[in-house]
């Protein structure tokens, strides 16, 4: 590899062996002139037969840009790439004088291009005497010439960028340059052991279980403590229910009625667990199911979003209207740092206050202010991290609007 004078150390190496063996080539061209600068200001105070090198482009290579260097980061170390450029030369010719002698052109360009024909790769005892402090000749990608073919097109775009007149050019590539990064390395120590027992990679011959939808109760939006939810996927027989995530304090996992195609899951009534008002929380959970075959770690599903939705009580129903205080209890209990909002028909109200009480298995009590309010019936609705209560009675032949749920203002 090499370091940040890599360009620069090509450049001048590709200078000295053209100006060294073209006269060989052709004697005739004893007093050549090779330069490094642009043709616009190539020719100034120059009257002899003269080659100009100009580097026009670099770009990045593709096969070296992400590939770790040979004999440098070993099978599981991690280490930058190195930079590795291509350089774009453009080779102009001019012959003696003040006005161009195009014979002579011709056979400077002759010879600089017979020159790299026949050696074509940059020998690194020219690369070392090139430029003091360099190690381009040290990396391990020999630096090669070949012709870089311009159409007439490209090659107008070109000498137009240049804000010269078009000269006969040839264009040749010189390929590659690899530049060390100075990011740091790792070198992980070896592994010793595979897995916490060395047993190495477990093969399962059943498939992953995959959850493919959740089905809650009265094709409502939001399963409510007591519900029972239906989970439909594949390859479940044998799996357990993972609730993770959202507003839960820690995550656990949920016995369920497994079968191949299918989970049933009942959330726990206030009944059923004193403990579920503090376990569980309105809002989003995350839930994927984990099969766990003996003597084998636990594989688990992709995940499906659980809404669980807020039981309210409401104080007071009825009012004058005006402003109206109402007091809100929450059940399960809503957590530290939760959205919450109170939707009074269709108008959002911003939370008053917010109390939970020290004996966990008590229900948050919210607060709020809803102003002007004209005569009317409200269905109240609580929203605790996008998920709404469920102001709807379903023990009726028809679905209605649930009494205990409505604010009577008359």
């Amino acid at each position: 590899m090499s370091n940040s004078l890599a360009i620069a150390a090509a450049s001048r190496t590709l200078r000295n062996v053209l100006l060294t063996r073209m006269p060989e080539l052709d004697p005739e061209l004893a007093d050549l002139e090779v330069t490094l600068q642009s043709p616009e200001d190539a020719r100034k105070n120059v009257t002899k037969a003269q080659l100009n090198v100009f580097l026009f482009q670099v770009v990045s290579n593709a096969a070296w840009r992400n590939m770790d260097m040979p004999g440098q980061v070993r099978p599981g170390e991690t280490a930058p790439p190195a930079l590795a450029l291509n350089l774009h030369y453009l080779f102009t010719a001019w012959g003696r004088g003040d006005v161009d002698n195009d014979a002579i052109a011709h056979r400077v360009l002759a010879a600089a291009m017979s020159c790299l024909h026949d050696r074509p790769l940059l020998d690194p005892s020219d690369i070392s005497g090139a430029l003091s402090g360099n190690d381009l000749a040290s990396q391990i990608e020999r630096v090669r010439l070949t012709p870089l073919p311009q159409s007439v097109e490209e090659l107008s775009k070109l000498w137009t960028a240049i804000g010269s007149g078009y000269r006969l050019s040839v264009a040749y590539e010189a390929a590659v340059v690899l530049i060390d990064s100075n990011a740091a390395r790792r070198a992980p120590l070896p592994v010793l052991k595979r897995g916490a027992q060395d047993q190495g990679v477990f093969a399962v011959a059943s498939g992953t279980p995959i959850l493919d939808a959740i089905t809650y109760p009265r094709g409502q939006g939001a399963a409510r403590l007591g519900d029972s939810i239906d989970l439909a996927g594949r390859n479940l027989a044998g799996s357990i229910l993972r609730v993770d995530g959202g507003p839960l304090l820690v995550p656990f996992t949920v016995t369920s009625t497994t079968a191949d195609d299918g989970l049933a899951l009942k959330i726990p009534a206030l009944t059923d667990d004193p403990t579920a008002m503090a376990t569980w929380a309105p809002g989003v959970f995350a839930i994927a199911a984990l099969s766990q075959p003996a003597g084998l770690p636990a594989t688990a599903s992709n995940v499906l979003p659980l809404a669980i939705a807020p039981t309210i009580a409401i104080t007071p129903l009825t009012a004058a209207p005006g402003d109206i205080a109402l007091s809100i209890t929450c059940s399960p209990r809503v957590r530290d740092g939760q959205r919450l909002s109170l939707l009074f028909g269709e108008q959002p109200v911003p939370l008053g206050t917010i109390s939970n009480p020290s004996d966990t298995s008590k229900p948050t009590v919210l607060t709020f202010t809803v102003p002007g309010v004209a005569a009317g019936t409200y269905t109240v609705r609580l929203r605790v991290d996008g998920v709404d209560s469920v102001p709807v009675d379903f023990t009726g032949a028809t679905p209605a609007f649930a009494a205990n749920q409505q604010v009577v203002v008359s």
